[in-house]
């Protein structure tokens, strides 16, 4: 399956709105996004540093999504509605995630190296939550609309909240003190 194909799939996937192919090619300022990072990505891993920046800040001028040449962002991806949403030079992001619009994959200003959050295989990160420094959601998680998360989330685990808590791990619910 070829890039194209994996975008258009995973809209249909976990967009009820899609109506066609060619919309998502043509509307979706996140596919668009990812499309383009890919072109800065390979930018950036051949050392062209300003010229992948450049690229990026055109392509957030004109979808409202700033992602860093340096970010890692797997096929499959799905950014719904997007504006807003910022995705770090260290962050990593698996196939099937799901990120909407106000996503923040960002660093704390602490950190050096990694500093940004790896996002696993099958995530789904709701609206405006910012996930900050080098920590990991696992494959299958859930994070609830303007949590900020600042630790670890394990796999299949949902976590809401400011700062974020899991509250279910496999569906069923947690107690909290």
């Amino acid at each position: 399956m070829n890039w194209w194909q994996e975008a258009i799939t995973a809209a249909k996937k976990n967009d009820p709105a899609v109506k066609s192919g060619l919309e998502v090619v043509l509307t979706y300022p996140g596919v668009h996004a990812l499309f383009f990072h890919k072109f800065s990505h390979f930018l950036y891993r051949h050392r062209r540093f300003l010229l992948a920046r450049i690229h990026s800040q055109i392509w957030r001028c004109l979808t409202g999504i700033e992602i860093h040449p340096g970010a890692k962002i797997a096929p499959g991806v799905f950014i719904d509605h997007g504006m807003g949403v910022v995705i770090g030079e260290t962050a990593e992001i698996e196939r099937d995630v799901v990120l909407f619009h106000g996503v923040t994959l960002g660093g704390t200003g602490k950190d050096t190296g990694k500093r940004h959050p790896t996002v696993r295989q099958g995530a789904f990160i709701s609206a405006n939550v910012q996930i900050l420094g080098p920590v990991e959601i696992g494959e299958k998680a859930k994070i609830g609309a303007g949590a900020v998360v600042l630790k670890n989330v394990p796999a299949e685990t949902t976590a809401v909240g400011v700062p974020a808590k899991v509250v279910r791990i496999k569906g069923k619910k947690v107690q909290h003190d």
